[in-house]
Formats: structure tokens, C-alpha cells, sequence
């Protein structure tokens, strides 16, 4: 009946779906949970706010073909998000940047570190906090044990409610620290927001007649694998089609390997 199973409908269930259905195939979406969209699924409120159920997200990319494809099922709205925060009585931007840094150090002192952070690091426009605090060089140690101690430490107790000596360093490097005076939070080519909202952007991706969008079921109850004959079973029958899993694969193989 189906020539491609897909397991989860967030952007890349989604694109692989649409893709697959538009190349002629037929494609069944399983999703586990009761909507599809994965973490970018809204809800709409009373009021017509809409409200990102996992956490805001905001669309950003530097790849003219993903923003390209997406354009083919939203409009957008530009947005470029700019954060501050309030640090030893100054509003500054966050990341931290150079007129966070102007705000926040005497003159002298700023230039000093402005100037060290442009020889040290030359051809780059940011910096890892970790690698500022592992440099060599005394004043720019002492500056981003400044930035860590003043912008990461509290803000990453307040997100994850756990020491920040608990998070992972690709969490914390999220987050560099910038190289000039760009207060954006991110620096890619397209950042903006689907017009009409992430739910209706994958509403329009899975709306083919070639797509069936199963809810509300765990792909594990449908498919198994058979490892000794090299099948995959999908409701206790071969499936000869291709499957694509979205999810985390130690959690579909029961974390047994």
C-alpha cells in the first residue's frame, strides 16, 4: 500500500514526505504524538496568539535551497531577533559584543581587550567563551571568565534549572561571544517567520494525496525489525519499501545497542 513509511512529521519527516509524495510515491507519516510539527507545533489561543508549545522558535538558515523549498508552502514575515540583558546596572546585548563590552569597561580598557581579541582572533567574527577563557593571554582569560561568570553561570541555572557545570560545552557554545557590533542573536542570510505559523507550514507539506498521516501511534507498535532475515515488518507483514526514522534510534531499538 505504501512505498515509504516515514516516523515522525517534524522538518524532516515533513520534507522527506512531501518530497517522496511528489515524486509519485505513497508515504504513510506515523507521529507519536497528537499533532504534526514536531517541537515547532503551535497552538492558538483564544485571542489568535500563537504559541509555540516547545519553546520559541525562530526559523534562520544559510542555505538558499531550504528556504527555497519552504517558500513553496508559507509566506514569511522578516524578523531578526536581538536580546538584552541587564548586567552590573547596564542593558547590553546578548550575545556579548563589543558595545556590550564599551558599555561595561572603562574606555582604556575596552579598547585594550578589543584590540587583543582582534589580533588574537583575526578572521573570525566569534569566539567559543571556552576558548577565551583557555587563552594565554591574561587580559582575555580575565575577560571571558567576566562573560561566563556574568552572562552564562545565572542565565544557564535560570534555562535548565541545573549548574552550569552539568551542561554539555556544545550547549554552552551555542552562544558565542561576538567579534564586532552585530547584536543579532543569529548572523544567517534568511531569518524570518512563517507568515501564517509553523502548524500551518506543515499542514501545507503533508497536505498531498499521496500522503496518510497516522497520529497518536508509536511506530514500534507497527513496524519490527527482523534482524536475522534482514526484514522489517510493518503490521506483522514485509515491508519492501523504504522506512525513514526521525526519532532518536536508541529509543526505537529499546536502547539495546
Amino acid at each position: 500500500m505504501y512505498d515509504v513509511i516515514v516516523i515522525g512529521s517534524g522538518f524532516a519527516g515533513a520534507t522527506i514526505a512531501c518530497k517522496m509524495a511528489n515524486k509519485n510515491k505513497k508515504v504513510l507519516v506515523i507521529e507519536k504524538r497528537n499533532h504534526i510539527g514536531g517541537n515547532m507545533y503551535e497552538e492558538h489561543l483564544a485571542n489568535n496568539v500563537r504559541v509555540h508549545k516547545y519553546g520559541p522558535h525562530i526559523f534562520h538558515t544559510n542555505n538558499k535551497a531550504v528556504f527555497d523549498f519552504l517558500s513553496n508552502y508559507t509566506s514569511w514575515y522578516f524578523y531578526e531577533h536581538r536580546v538584552v540583558g541587564k548586567i552590573d546596572g547596564q542593558i547590553v546585548p546578548i550575545p556579548f559584543n563589543f558595545k556590550s563590552l564599551e558599555l561595561l569597561f572603562d574606555s582604556n580598557m575596552a579598547t585594550l581587550i578589543k584590540t587583543k581579541l582582534i589580533k588574537k582572533y583575526p578572521n573570525e567574527k566569534k569566539v567559543s567563551i571556552f576558548d577565551l577563557i583557555a587563552s594565554d593571554d591574561p587580559v582575555i582569560k580575565k575577560f571571558g571568565n567576566y562573560v561566563y561568570e556574568k552572562v552564562f553561570v545565572n542565565y544557564t541555572a535560570k534555562q535548565w534549572n541545573i549548574p552550569i557545570t552539568e551542561i554539555d560545552t556544545s550547549v554552552i557554545n551555542r552562544v558565542p561571544v561576538i567579534l564586532g557590533y552585530d547584536d543579532r542573536y543569529f548572523s544567517d542570510i534568511y531569518q524570518y517567520m512563517p507568515k501564517d505559523g509553523y502548524t500551518k507550514l506543515f499542514t501545507n507539506m503533508l497536505n498531498h494525496s499521496n500522503i496518510d498521516v497516522l497520529l497518536n501511534t508509536d511506530a514500534k507498535t507497527l513496524i519490527k525489525i527482523d534482524f536475522a532475515n534482514k526484514k522489517i515488518m510493518y503490521k506483522d507483514k514485509e515491508f519492501t519499501g523504504k522506512v525513514v526514522f526521525t526519532g532518536a534510534l536508541d529509543d526505537f531499538f529499546d536502547y539495546k545497542y
